[in-house]
């Protein structure tokens, strides 16, 4: 098989149509399919199932995919490697990340890293922490931001505290302001609450409180979540860089005890990446890692 195989495989899988993926490679959809039957006949088993509605990959090939994509994230490395051989800084780097990172960190990160590397591409996967660590896995995406607790057995290299604070209706609480909220008033309070994939911090420090909190409303991104408190419906936790550019009037309070989330950035294999990969992860630590875990490293 080939490379061009692999990245056929891979590129339809993606897409789920032969022609959709011949047109992103430049190709035809019968060469797309020769390539996809050829692949096949020589594995000795099918990877993929075509209907009227589309392509879906069989179970033997979602189990086949990961090791395509590391196959293909290799080339890509030797590739980078070449090239910073010669003087030269390019290739592409696949960046999953969480909405608050998304919207907080990323356009400043992107923009001055192609500043200085405009040879680069910089490839954003945003989704829930469970998406990234999926991608990371995967080899979806070559490094990722997390949150310490989210990241697993996957390396996490920390960067910054981001405190919890108690969102609550405008004007809820009164002449309390600057306040911190305590477990015993958060107890008498309803809760708007999301997925655990999607505010794993919130959901350890509810656990770690023995905060068994009564909610009615399940949401899954933060701007719902925060809009449903603006309008009544209960209080909820969240990390202060989610609080940087919500539009809704609310009023957010420290808790107590103190709560935070670690955010940090996250590779399968930090000792082997691709010179661009590599490039970025370490312009990353050096703009956004606090002091206080740069001198722990």
């Amino acid at each position: 098989m080939t490379l061009l195989s692999y990245q056929v495989f891979k590129t339809v899988a993606e897409q789920g149509s032969f022609r959709k993926a011949a047109d992103l490679l430049g190709l035809t959809p019968s060469a797309i399919s020769h390539a996809v039957s050829s692949m096949e006949a020589e594995l000795g088993f099918s990877v993929l199932n075509r209907s009227k509605n589309g392509v879906t990959l069989t179970n033997y090939g979602e189990r086949l995919l990961p090791y395509v994509n590391a196959v293909l994230n290799s080339d890509e490395s030797l590739q980078q490697a070449i090239a910073e051989f010669n003087g030269l800084k390019q290739g592409r780097v696949k960046i999953g990340c969480f909405s608050s990172v998304c919207t907080n960190w990323l356009p400043d990160i992107i923009h001055s890293f192609q500043e200085e590397y405009p040879g680069v591409i910089l490839e954003i996967f945003q989704g829930t922490y469970d998406d990234v660590v999926y991608w990371i896995k995967n080899g979806v995406v070559d490094l990722g931001f997390l949150s310490v607790s989210s990241a697993g057995d996957i390396p996490i290299e920390p960067l910054y505290k981001d405190p919890l604070l108690c969102v609550v209706p405008k004007g809820m609480r009164g002449e309390k302001g600057g306040e911190a909220m305590g477990i015993d008033e958060m107890r008498d309070c309803q809760f708007v609450t999301q997925r655990e994939s999607t505010d794993a911090d919130i959901q350890n420090f509810l656990k770690e409180n023995h905060l068994d909190v009564q909610s009615r409303y399940h949401v899954v991104d933060d701007l719902s979540t925060i809009a449903m408190v603006a309008h009544g419906f209960g209080i909820c936790l969240m990390p202060e860089l989610v609080m940087a550019d919500i539009p809704y009037e609310v009023d957010c309070f420290p808790v107590k005890p103190d709560a935070y989330r670690i955010i940090g950035i996250s590779a399968l294999n930090p000792a082997s990446m691709a010179p661009a990969v590599r490039t970025f992860y370490n312009r990353v630590l050096e703009d956004y890692q606090q002091a206080e875990f740069q001198n722990n490293r």
